[in-house]
């Protein structure tokens, strides 16, 4: 550790002042704000490209905010159309899509065997989860 003397302390430091922040130059742009109906269509577009087509979903934007109605035998598709839906430029999504009550019973059953599907590529042997003690 470094000694320094109580004279030293009352001396004016030899560090120059940090510079000020210069100002900014130009104001950040913002992305111009799509119409309701824009958005709309958007969302539609993204549905139609994406694996839940079939489901058909009934997509309505208000300033906005995207409401999803509609059905599905699938559970993910759920979270599939929230994240299109903000994907399309909706700033906020309600999303009213039911679950059929056959696919919560199928996911409750995934649950319960430990299986998770989404991590098994098609073609692969399924093997045992590892443990994590090694």
């Amino acid at each position: 550790m470094l000694y320094t003397s109580p004279s030293a302390w009352t001396q004016p430091s030899k560090l120059k002042p940090a510079p000020k922040p210069a100002a900014p130059s130009a104001p950040i742009p913002q992305s111009p704000a799509l119409s309701d109906a824009a958005i709309e269509k958007a969302i539609q577009a993204r549905f139609a490209r994406s694996k839940i087509a079939p489901n058909k979903f009934l997509v309505k934007v208000q300033s906005g905010v995207a409401t999803i109605e509609g059905r599905t035998e699938v559970i993910q598709h759920k979270g599939t159309a929230t994240r299109l839906a903000k994907l399309g430029g909706a700033r906020q999504v309600r999303n009213r899509i039911e679950v059929s009550q056959k696919a919560r019973e199928k996911a409750a059953a995934n649950l319960e065997a430990g299986r998770r599907r989404a991590q098994v590529r098609r073609g692969e042997p399924r093997t045992q989860a590892r443990s994590l003690d090694h």
